[in-house]
């Protein structure tokens, strides 16, 4: 049984925030679980191509919009799933941290963060 508290969750700062990584893949459970925070007023241009990710929003505001212009909003209660290595854009509203539980498939190694000063989607 594997237990951890946010104290003992690898935190890094993954590019416009904070990512408190709680199970990585030398856990061998398959996946990872992030407790992921997004600065407010924030925008990440992001693609998962070695990844499947989800999202649950727990609090704050902000939105995805798709490479192709969808754009959906996210509040607490909503989630997302990039189930298609979908290119997109991770947007938190100005007034306060977004913050995401999410799980990634196959697991982070742990010290992963992105590349955002590019034109490309970030990726890792």
């Amino acid at each position: 049984m594997i237990v951890r508290d946010q104290s003992q969750a690898k935190t890094v700062d993954w590019g416009n925030g904070l990512s408190r990584r709680y199970l990585l893949e030398a856990d061998k459970m398959g996946f990872t679980v992030c407790h992921t925070t997004v600065r407010p007023g924030t925008k990440s241009r992001l693609q998962y191509r070695r990844h499947l990710e989800a999202c649950l929003c727990i609090r704050g505001t902000g939105r995805v919009v798709t490479a192709d212009g969808q754009e959906f909003e996210i509040t607490p209660g909503v989630i997302y799933a990039l189930d298609a290595h979908d290119a997109h854009f991770l947007i938190a509203d100005p007034d306060s941290e977004l913050e995401l539980i999410s799980v990634f498939n196959p697991p982070l190694i742990g010290d992963e963060v992105h590349s955002l000063d590019s034109d490309e989607y970030s990726q890792y």
